[in-house]
């Protein structure tokens, strides 16, 4: 029998909510699993690390991008076993890794499911797995905000990124695996290790969350009309087509701004700064996937 841990945000629902969490588990043959409740994301790593010294071989994280992501940070490197149970807004890594958006089913992968082996970037020392940005992404996740995001879902983000289609640019210097890549003006730069975002966008055609790269993209639009034909081209699944984007991939990163920019991390929100470095980490996690992807 598999001893099962849970770490969750308890402002966060899916289905009924936990309780049926609960249920389900019972249903499952696991009525009495360790279980750890957070009232924010960022207390989330010390209760996924006590799973894992406590010798937990499946370890849920309940909640959005966030919760996930601080579970990841906190368990990168190990060979703990992470199950995700998305009831946030986004849920983009899950979207990814096609894992129901479904209390029983989402489960069922964690206890039944395939074991994938996926990359993780760095961002400033701290782990992602779906993308990290600095300037507009960062503004519009900051703006979108709990309240907002409660009211409207995912519209929050759309709301928000409209009131920063003319956020100020700031120059920098960006270096591609340790060689001269990029100098000028920016918007915005996102990195992907998986292809989709908000709405199922695909941003990074050519992502994979375990080929040992991560994915780079640098927009220099400075006005709505130069947004407007950005993300319509990524609307098309052509960014890199944009006159305002420049693509690439590599395994480190390293960007210089001439003054502090904001950036975030898998949807979370952080301080702004002068200078990003990033890099991946190859097979840095586990994680229950569906038997059959989509």
């Amino acid at each position: 029998m598999k001893k099962i841990a849970v770490v969750a945000h308890g402002d966060k629902t899916l289905g009924d909510g936990l309780p049926e969490l609960r249920a389900v588990l019972a249903r499952e043959g696991y009525p009495d699993p360790l279980w750890y409740e957070v009232a924010k994301s960022s207390e989330a790593p010390k209760y996924a690390r006590r799973a894992f010294e406590k010798g937990a071989d499946v370890i849920f994280a309940w909640g959005g991008d966030g919760t996930v992501q601080r579970c990841i940070d906190a368990l990168a490197g190990t060979d703990a076993l992470l199950a995700i149970l998305p009831a946030g807004t986004a849920n983009l890594l899950a979207t990814n890794l096609s894992i129901p958006i479904d209390l029983e089913g989402a489960v069922k992968v964690g206890l039944h499911g395939l074991q994938r082996e996926l990359d993780t970037g760095t961002i400033n020392g701290e782990h992602f797995a779906v993308m990290a940005g600095t300037g507009f992404d960062a503004f519009m996740i900051k703006e979108a905000g709990k309240k907002l995001k409660e009211r409207f879902g995912r519209l929050a983000y759309f709301y928000s990124g409209t009131k920063n289609l003319s956020s100020s640019r700031v120059k920098a210097k960006i270096e591609v695996d340790g060689k001269p890549y990029f100098k000028g003006k920016i918007s915005c730069v996102l990195v992907g290790n998986v292809s989709k975002g908000i709405g199922g966008v695909e941003v990074f055609t050519n992502a994979e969350p375990d080929d040992g790269f991560l994915e780079l993209a640098i927009v220099t639009a400075k006005n709505p009309m130069d947004w407007a034909r950005t993300l319509g081209r990524v609307a098309q699944g052509k960014a890199g087509k944009s006159p305002f984007v420049k693509v690439t991939r590599g395994k480190k990163f390293e960007l210089k701004f001439d003054g502090r920019f904001p950036y975030e991390v898998d949807g979370g929100a952080r301080p702004s700064v002068k200078n990003v470095k990033i890099k991946i980490h190859p097979a840095s996690i586990r994680i229950c996937v569906p038997m059959v992807e989509a």
